[in-house]
């Protein structure tokens, strides 16, 4: 299964694990979306995460069993919150797309 084509295959609701809270990540999304109690954002980055080299997660096992050993999975790294990635965005960057610069300066590329 790569990058959890078969959890989020035509809806936007993941299948919920039993030990983690999964969400899909929206486009251009880095910081984690998830209310607390108070109903306050969390706001914490969304960092890369290596589920397979986890000591905590091998004894659970959870996401290896769901996704394989190497899907693309973003963490909140304060509530711990999983994310997948928006099918939208076809490119694996852990920062993000990124903006072309409004100021004009991109340099043209060197003539030889």
């Amino acid at each position: 299964m790569a990058t959890g084509e078969m959890a989020t295959s035509g809806t936007q609701t993941p299948a919920q694990l039993p030990h983690h809270k999964v969400k899909i990540k929206k486009t251009g999304q880095r910081a984690c979306n998830e209310k607390n109690e108070k109903g306050k954002f969390c706001g914490g980055h969304l960092k890369r995460w290596f589920y397979s080299e986890d000591v905590i997660e091998q004894a659970c096992g959870d996401a290896e069993k769901a996704w394989g050993p190497d899907a693309e999975v973003y963490r909140c790294e304060h509530c711990q919150t999983l994310y997948l990635p928006n099918q939208a965005e076809a490119k694996v960057n852990v920062a993000g797309q990124g903006v072309i610069s409004v100021f004009g300066l991109t340099l043209p590329p060197k003539e030889k």
